[in-house]
């Protein structure tokens, strides 16, 4: 029996490395349009305007490209050996994300999702368009469909064969290719993602509030970081993998063999110290070819001060203290908190040097607070 087209695409999606290929077709996940604006309606999205000014084309891959008429689903594993969850013991060592601790993923999927539309305008013909998470594409809603996992009560996908860790990547086509089936939510009446959360972000199953999330605080927030969720962050300094680590399904997880993934020294969960003195240039060095290079200098740090604050290594205190002139006021502040949380006798010595020279208001509400 001659072999056909879907396992044609997945032999070579397989052969690329993609761990798992699953199709849909282009109008599945009919509830995602309404469930999006529901999300923005609620201002749950903080500073994501993205989110909102990409909305409409969002919604239905055929709002995004017309023409589509089938979409194939892939997802590579990013997953790692060990507790993810073990470094947040280390409080003088910044948490990473295990998903920004190797090669920014983009750059990896992108290359093999490319190399895998050729082939499939080769086998099906039509035209194809390849997506991976930056273009407004409803990733996990069509994975679900799809068959590739479900969107758990994090509202993360999970895996039956990968857990928590798998990067999703689409190819759409205007040839229609048979659907697979959706998967079956197996969460039953386990919450352990919920309860985790630090900072209380999934109030309820599959309802997230991205403005109390880590990952969108220490990643997408441009802002200083509300008072309240500083203390719960921890030494979280880019992500924020509590809700994906304790899902039961990770007991089928794998390490992934992607080379490009594979762990780099200057991103393996790093000491504060090391981080506390980077500039911009040595920023950029540092994490360059990394999701946390998006980020920027500025807010990186910021995020580095909030864990110092949290460490109670007073070994710190000098390196906080040199951020308290820093250019920005992101910056500023939070050395300002940090340094009240491990040296408040010395916090209090400098307010004559720093605080009456202060000109952002946002710095300066963090020297009041700290007078009260």
């Amino acid at each position: 029996m001659a072999q056909s087209l879907k396992s044609k695409i997945a032999d070579a999606a397989k052969a690329l490395g993609f761990d798992a290929v699953r199709f849909t077709a282009a109008d599945a996940a009919p509830d995602a349009g309404a469930n999006l604006d529901a999300f923005l309606a609620e201002g749950r999205h903080g500073d994501m305007g993205w989110l909102a000014d990409t909305a409409d084309r969002r919604k239905t891959p055929r709002a995004l490209w017309a023409d589509a008429r089938s979409v194939i689903l892939l997802g590579l594993n990013y997953g790692r050996g060990g507790d993810p969850l073990a470094i947040l013991d280390e409080r003088s060592r910044g948490a990473i994300s295990i998903y920004a601790q190797g090669a920014d993923y983009h750059d990896a999927i992108k290359t093999k999702l490319k190399s895998l539309a050729v082939q499939v305008q080769m086998l099906a013909g039509g035209e194809v368009k390849v997506f991976v998470d930056t273009a407004p594409v409803m990733e996990k809603p069509l994975a679900a469909e799809a068959g590739l996992g479900w969107q758990g009560k994090h509202t993360n996908l999970v895996s039956r064969e990968f857990g928590s860790w798998l990067f999703i990547g689409s190819i759409f086509t205007s040839v229609e290719i048979a659907p697979d089936e959706a998967e079956d939510d197996h969460c039953g009446a386990c919450r352990r993602c919920l309860d985790i959360c630090p900072t209380g972000a999934l109030p309820s199953p599959h309802r997230m509030d991205a403005r109390a999330c880590i990952s969108y605080l220490t990643i997408e927030h441009k802002g200083h970081i509300a008072p309240r969720y500083r203390a719960a962050m921890g030494n979280r300094i880019f992500g924020c993998d509590d809700c994906l680590a304790v899902c039961p399904w990770n007991k089928f997880a794998q390490a992934s063999h992607e080379a490009k993934l594979a762990v780099r020294a200057e991103s393996d969960n790093p000491k504060l110290a090391e981080l506390l003195t980077l500039d911009d240039a040595a920023f950029r060095l540092r994490f360059r070819g990394t999701p946390i290079k998006r980020t920027g200098r500025d807010r990186f740090v910021r995020n580095v001060l909030i864990a110092a604050g949290n460490s109670r290594d007073v070994d710190l205190v000098p390196l906080v203290e040199a951020r308290l002139d820093d250019d920005s006021p992101l910056v500023r502040a939070m050395a300002v908190w940090a340094l009240a949380r491990l040296a408040p006798a010395r916090l209090q010595a400098l307010r004559s040097a720093f605080a009456a020279n202060e000109t952002d208001p946002a710095v300066r509400d963090e020297w009041l607070a700290v007078a009260a």
